[in-house]
């Protein structure tokens, strides 16, 4: 450690220094900051600030321009898309070490989607004239980014394959199972989702109306391939058998 390091964390207090401590965590889960020089690793994290978002509000809005390259500190996030009637639509929903906002740093036109958080969430904020001064000392960023984009390209393709070709259970039952993936418990019966979304949140992720989800959750749930404890939801084998 550099003695310019040194000073500069000697002065801070002990909730500063497991500030920083978890932003270097976080940001080295980042898969486009993995692997780079650790002074261009440091030079990050000092350039970095952070915000604190309670659940419910709104990080960023949808046709806003783009100012900054986010990453999730911890809680969650949904990207969701709202049309003129005001019917929304989600897109994804993101957790610790996941980004946003990029976007719009590459293609100078306004945000496509608003990023909304589901809990109280801390995001990490790099600046865009930081984030392309980084991006031009190690091109290996923009191979990660790449990378990163590819994968969310993926996913929006396979989302809209599942709209096309899909009915609404089919579509909730992947939703359902990619849930308890992401975000699931391991039981014997089955995996349990510790935060059961709402059935307006269900609907808004497999783009259908709330009264279809709650008939076509009702039934899965009578015949046993789901089952409602409290706020969890356990998703039995039998229902990754049905699909």
């Amino acid at each position: 450690m550099s003695a310019q390091l040194a000073t500069a964390k000697s002065s801070l207090n002990p909730f500063q220094l497991d500030e920083q401590a978890r932003i270097r965590a976080t940001l080295a889960r980042v898969a486009v900051f993995k692997d780079l020089p650790a002074g261009l690793f440091e030079d990050i994290c000092r350039r970095v600030t952070l915000r604190r978002v309670p659940g419910g509000a709104a990080i960023l809005a949808q046709d806003t321009a783009g100012d900054a390259l986010y990453i999730i500190m911890n809680g969650r996030v949904k990207v969701v898309m709202s049309g003129e009637s005001g019917r929304e639509v989600t897109l994804s929903v993101l957790r610790a070490a996941d980004i946003f906002g990029e976007m719009s740093l590459f293609d100078a036109r306004s945000r496509s989607a608003a990023v909304v958080a589901i809990d109280p969430v801390t995001v990490i904020q790099l600046a865009r004239d930081d984030f392309f001064r980084i991006l031009g000392q190690n091109p290996q960023i923009a191979i990660a980014l790449l990378g990163e984009l590819s994968r969310r390209l993926r996913r929006a393709d396979e989302t809209i394959a599942e709209l096309a070709l899909c009915d609404v259970r089919d579509r909730l039952v992947r939703r359902l199972i990619a849930l308890a993936r992401d975000d699931g418990q391991e039981l014997p019966e089955g995996v349990l989702i510790r935060r059961r979304p709402t059935q307006q949140d269900l609907a808004n992720m497999v783009g259908a109306c709330r009264e279809t989800i709650s008939r076509t959750f009702n039934t899965l749930a009578r015949r046993g391939l789901i089952v409602p404890r409290g706020r969890s939801l356990l998703v039995t084998r039998r229902l990754y058998a049905a699909s």
